[in-house]
């Protein structure tokens, strides 16, 4: 496969940079062995922790970083992100390796980690030129998703030693709780769909369906494929917000970022991703397939699938509060309001139909 449809970086956007000369003293510390003059370039994709490429003794880094300007600790946290990186490691090898962690702020103006570059294919809204995505490949790519997530919630976390990582107990209840406090915190516009949202999010609590490792931000765009076989998934991205809670709540994650062909106009434009392409399961299927081969019974799919779209639209509304208050120049921030829009009038066509799947017939 020619190396253009690999993920590739670009320059730093402006206002992003790292300061060359202290990362490279970092590295002669930390990791002696990525000597001489380095080079820095970022992935431009993605809306939270920033991710750059560092290139240095003929070798590639991958560094994670908090955005600028972002004081949402909990959803931040690099030395959180770096421990469980090198934990889970040695029960799921479908991670990057962790290389160093650095928490003094004086280096780069904040907490950082560095990784193992992982190289393959990662499948944005922007498919790369000349990368043909057939119906013959997304369907056995949509099952292998749907599979690796049924695989990340058996993982016995305890004997990873992620047993401290989180609370499953009462998971339910305070994410619903947790997600409409930030939204309120977050809130710049009236968006009377959220407000139905978060009152019926409220009255419709399921009980918890058990506990397991969970990644809460499972989409496309956080698996890296295999070029050689691009149904083939080689790692997992993104462990910034991975916990231990409701398998069902993050299923219901995942199942929000999945877009449909037969989804209302306003939300396919804001596609996170190629899953509306021919050959992908629907959300309907990808939960009957999840249920089938995990064994658990989904009670509520809509209730989850409405709680991952209102999870996403509190994320975005985040960040363009973070626009709004100068916090973040980032120009792809500016219409983000429109997402949070969007999301929350596909939520509201589910608890309207009482379906997660057909939802613009």
């Amino acid at each position: 496969m020619p190396t253009s449809l690999l993920d590739q970086p670009q320059p730093v956007r402006s206002g992003e940079e790292l300061d060359a000369a202290r990362l490279t003293a970092f590295l002669k510390g930390r990791l002696p062995e990525f000597d001489g003059p380095i080079e820095i370039e970022q992935f431009p994709k993605g809306y939270s922790n920033l991710t750059y490429l560092v290139r240095a003794g003929g070798r590639e880094l991958v560094l994670r970083r908090p955005p600028f300007g972002a004081n949402i600790k909990t959803a931040h946290d690099m030395g959180r992100e770096y421990r469980i990186l090198a934990r889970l490691i040695a029960v799921y090898p479908k991670v990057p390796r962790p290389l160093a962690f650095c928490d003094d702020a004086s280096v780069l103006g904040a907490p950082f980690y560095l990784m193992e570059r992982i190289r393959g294919v990662i499948l944005r809204a922007a498919t790369p030129t000349g990368l043909e995505l057939r119906s013959n490949l997304m369907q056995p790519l949509s099952e292998n998703f749907i599979d690796n997530l049924i695989a990340l919630h058996a993982i016995d976390y305890r004997a990873a030693g992620l047993g401290d990582l989180g609370k499953p107990e009462g998971y339910v209840t305070r994410q619903v709780e947790g997600w409409l406090k930030r939204y309120q915190n977050a809130r710049t516009d009236d968006i009377p769909d959220m407000t139905r949202l978060a009152r019926w999010l409220v009255e419709h609590k399921p009980a918890d369906s058990g506990g397991c490792l969970i990644h809460n931000d499972y989409k496309y765009d956080n698996l890296v494929l295999d070029p050689d076989d691009l149904s083939r998934i080689k790692a997992c991205l993104d462990w910034e917000m991975a916990t231990i809670g409701d398998p069902l709540m993050d299923l219901g994650s995942a199942l929000g970022y999945w877009v449909d062909p037969e989804d209302p106009e306003e939300w396919q434009r804001h596609s996170f991703g190629v899953t509306a392409l021919p050959g992908n399961l629907n959300r309907e299927q990808l939960l009957e397939r999840y249920s089938h081969h995990s064994g658990r019974q989904i009670g509520q799919p809509v209730f989850y699938y409405v709680y991952g779209l209102f999870k996403i639209a509190v994320i975005v509304q985040q960040i363009y509060a973070r626009y709004r208050q100068v916090l973040t120049q980032d120009a792809r921030f500016g219409r983000l309001i429109d997402v949070v829009r969007a999301a929350s009038q596909t939520a509201c066509l589910a608890l309207e139909k009482g379906r997660i799947a057909h939802l613009a017939g």
